[in-house]
């Protein structure tokens, strides 16, 4: 393993402030002088690396989505994928990343661009895994499609994770109970 060079230490000194900011205050908070002050670095070092600000949000959006394809990718080797899969789409971390994003995306079109881009590759390969995991049986009779099924899974782990930021936990068991059953009966029924 090479060691790391100076200026990759900063760009993910950089990063991490920024996300971190995001994380405890939100997409607003972010300036390249707060990003600075939280990195513990210069602010003309911020700029050096990311000349605009929609260049260091669009620069964490793609590291925050290495992430996630990691974790999709070991989710779906995992001897209960299915249940992994689930899991990732709880992440709340992640979650609360990709709602800031989105609502940076209603104002920064840059970021939208590659929201949008992002979200179609990621649908893509839910499909897939879906697909290879479930076999013919999705589609088939009351079960959903690949698709469909990546687009309700998703959205209840979303509004799960962001209901919990807010405090809010009432029917948050039984619909993890539901799904974690649901993706259960899938995964027998396909071994």
């Amino acid at each position: 393993m090479q060691p790391q060079k100076k200026g990759d230490i900063s760009r993910k000194l950089i990063l991490d402030a920024t996300e971190k900011l995001m994380l405890d205050e939100g997409y607003g908070a972010v300036s390249t002088r707060r990003v600075a002050t939280e990195a513990g670095l210069k602010a003309p070092l911020v700029h050096y690396y990311f000349p605009t600000t929609d260049d260091l949000f669009v620069a964490l959006f793609k590291r925050s989505v290495a992430s996630q394809l990691e974790r999709l990718d070991a989710a779906g080797d995992a001897p209960d994928s299915l249940l992994s899969l689930w899991a990732s789409y709880k992440n709340s971390q992640a979650t609360a990343m990709a709602v800031e994003f989105m609502a940076l995306a209603n104002h920064r079109e840059a970021v939208r661009k590659e929201f949008a881009r992002f979200t179609r590759q990621a649908r893509k390969k839910r499909v897939e895994l879906f697909e290879r995991l479930c076999g013919e049986q999705l589609g088939d009779g009351d079960q959903p499609t690949a698709e469909a099924l990546a687009v309700v899974i998703i959205g209840i782990a979303r509004t799960i994770v962001m209901e919990e930021r807010l405090g809010i936990s009432s029917g948050h068991s039984q619909a993890n109970a539901f799904v974690e059953r649901w993706l259960a009966s899938l995964q027998e029924a396909k071994a």
